[in-house]
């Protein structure tokens, strides 16, 4: 394995760091993209290192959040009974979300959850 230049890394750390991120955070009824549903949507948005809006929102799933996935989240099904769609927050999180870099935790989860609930609302996200 060939050793690393840490110089160059750190060029390589300024520059994302310089870019426009998305930081997401999302809760979810399950871990199945394409059958469970979004509960809540944390995105902090951040651009040249400083973070310039902060946005988080209940998501009514339109089914029901199993008991396990309440005691794993705190989100029950009371709390997004009057919590908007995906579908109603669709436009205004793509427009958060675009030309940014977007950075997770479970990255994958995260963007397999956005990308079939986008498709679902009739947005192609990539």
């Amino acid at each position: 394995m060939p050793a690393v230049d840490s110089e160059q890394l750190g060029v390589q750390a300024n520059q994302l760091l310089a870019s426009p991120l998305a930081i997401i955070d999302l809760e979810t009824t399950g871990g199945h993209a394409n059958l469970d549903r979004i509960t809540e949507i944390a995105v902090i948005e951040v651009d040249a290192g400083v973070i310039t809006n902060v946005w988080q929102t209940l998501v009514n799933p339109h089914i029901g959040i199993p008991p396990t996935i309440q005691s794993l989240t705190g989100i029950t099904n009371a709390m997004v009974a009057d919590a908007p769609s995906f579908a109603t927050l669709a436009p205004d999180l793509f427009e958060r979300l675009a030309n940014r870099i977007v950075i997770a935790h479970n990255v994958r989860f995260d963007y397999s959850f956005l990308k079939a609930a986008f498709a679902q609302a009739g947005l192609t996200y990539q």
